[in-house]
C-alpha cells in the first residue's frame, strides 16, 4: 500500500469513529449542580427569614391618612430596601421593609407617603422624620456617589434610613433641602410645647 492510500484509510476510520459520549455522567453531574444551586437559594430564604424572625419587635407600618393635604414634593423611581440609621448593611425586613419596588414618594406637610406597587405601603408621619441625605449606598445597592435619596426615621424606638433613587436624580437635592428644613420646623416646634 501506497502512503496515500494509507491515508486515506485512515481519514475514513476517523469518520466512521467517532467518540461515544458517556451519557450517565453528564447528567449526573447537571443533577448534582441543579441541587447544589437550590440548596444555596434555600439558605438564602432561610437567612432572610431568619433576619425578620429577629426584628418582629418592630411595629406594624403606619398606613396614610385619608385627606391628607396639597403635596410639597413628588417623585417616582425606585425603593432600594431600609436598615438600621448609621448602620448602611444592616437590612430590615419585617413588614416588607426589605423588599424592593418601584415607588411613588410624596410629601406633605403630615408626612410622608411610600406607596409601592406590589409591596407594602407605609406612611411616615412628619413627627417621626427625623432628616435625609445623599448617599452612595444602602444594603444591597451601591450608586455614584450622591445617586441614593437616603431618609432617616424614627418607627417605634428604632432609627431606619430608607433609600430611594428618583427617575429623575437631579430631584434628590430638592429632597433633602425640604425634609431637613421640615425635620428643623417640626424639632422647633416640639421644644416650644
Amino acid at each position: 500500500m501506497t502512503p496515500a492510500a494509507i491515508h486515506l484509510a485512515a481519514q475514513a476510520a476517523e469518520r466512521r469513529s467517532a467518540e461515544v459520549t458517556d451519557w450517565g455522567p453528564r447528567i449526573a453531574w447537571v443533577i448534582g449542580l441543579v441541587l447544589f444551586i437550590a440548596f444555596v437559594y434555600w439558605l438564602m430564604r432561610q437567612g432572610w427569614k431568619w433576619r425578620g424572625a429577629l426584628q418582629v419587635d418592630l411595629p406594624e407600618l403606619p398606613v396614610a391618612p385619608d385627606g391628607l393635604p396639597e403635596h410639597r414634593l413628588a417623585l417616582t423611581g425606585r425603593y432600594h430596601g431600609s436598615t438600621t440609621a448609621g448602620q448602611w448593611l444592616d437590612r430590615i425586613v419585617a413588614h416588607g421593609l426589605g423588599v424592593r419596588s418601584r415607588v411613588e414618594l410624596t410629601l406633605t406637610d403630615a408626612g410622608l407617603d411610600v406607596v409601592r406597587p406590589g409591596a407594602t405601603d407605609f406612611f411616615v408621619p412628619a413627627a417621626q422624620l427625623r432628616g435625609a441625605r445623599l448617599d452612595k449606598g444602602i444594603a444591597g445597592k451601591v450608586l455614584t456617589e450622591g445617586g441614593l435619596l437616603v431618609v432617616t426615621w424614627a418607627h417605634g424606638d428604632k432609627l431606619i434610613d430608607s433609600g430611594f433613587r428618583s427617575d429623575r436624580a437631579a430631584e434628590h437635592a430638592a429632597w433633602v433641602e425640604a425634609l431637613t428644613l421640615m425635620n428643623q420646623t417640626t424639632t422647633t416646634e416640639g421644644a416650644e410645647r
